[in-house]
């Protein structure tokens, strides 16, 4: 839930979520619609289709237990590197590099001299990233967190705050006199009038409903006809609204 998303607007989800579903067994018997629906309105709806078949895969294959070896949280349906390094990172204490945004940026600044990392993770980063890892496990794990908090709290993407961090009288890209990003540029992200917004405005109705929506009503919450269908077609296409006989749609139940 945190990945991309603000920890204010995820923590009333969170606490929601496992209030509901406490142990992947209990998510893994509902309908993969209802993780959507209880995701609301976090954004990357996917995740909660990817988090149903992650609690799915943990209540077959490990009793319903989320497995503790990199490996195996590495083969769960929708776990990536990321996800699979800070979980047993942070939730096992174990010696893995966790690399997300916040980390490549403290790292590309107080390392490498430059003000933001390239825009996909690199190997040259993961190099990095496991040379400055320390060798005990429990230090590793203290170092990840620690790294994660340096970035979102002190070396942000906008006005960092120099004068708070620890590591300020070794960072490269500030003794350099911080010197501007030279890549391409790097733009914020649209919402107003994209597909993505048609999409969440679909899928707010078919959350809110209790039975079947029929296709007029989803016509109603876009005025655009073309990029309507376009939207409703992606979201059949992600397995994130079923469409059923009769032009109705719901949330996927299966």
């Amino acid at each position: 839930m945190l990945q991309q998303t603000p920890v204010n607007r995820v923590l009333p989800v969170y606490e929601q979520w496992l209030a509901r579903w406490p142990r992947p067994a209990d998510l893994a018997k509902e309908a993969p619609g209802e993780a959507v629906r209880a995701w609301g309105r976090l954004g990357y709806p996917r995740r909660a289709l990817r988090l149903h078949g992650a609690a799915v895969a943990i209540t077959e294959r490990h009793n319903g237990d989320v497995p503790t070896e990199h490996a195996q949280l590495l083969a769960l349906p929708g776990i990536g590197e990321y996800t699979a390094a800070a979980v047993a990172s942070f939730a096992y204490g174990q010696r893995h590099a966790v690399l997300d945004t916040n980390v490549r940026r403290v790292f590309a600044r107080a390392v490498t001299g430059v003000q933001y990392p390239p825009n996909a993770t690199t190997a040259a980063e993961r190099k990095l990233a496991r040379a400055l890892l320390p060798e005990d496990e429990s230090t590793a794990s203290r170092w990840a967190a620690a790294s994660m908090e340096l970035g979102a709290l002190v070396c942000t993407a906008k006005n960092e705050t120099c004068h708070r961090c620890p590591i300020a009288g070794q960072c490269a890209w500030r003794l350099a006199g911080k010197p501007e990003h030279d890549g391409p540029p790097r733009r914020g992200q649209t919402y107003a009038g994209t597909d993505r917004q048609v999409r969440g405005r679909l899928l707010a109705v078919l959350r809110e409903a209790v039975t079947p929506v029929p296709q007029s009503a989803l016509d109603r919450v876009w005025d655009e006809p073309v990029q309507r269908a376009r939207a409703l077609d992606g979201l059949v296409a992600d397995g994130l609204v079923e469409p059923l006989p009769g032009g109705l749609y719901r949330l996927p139940h299966s």
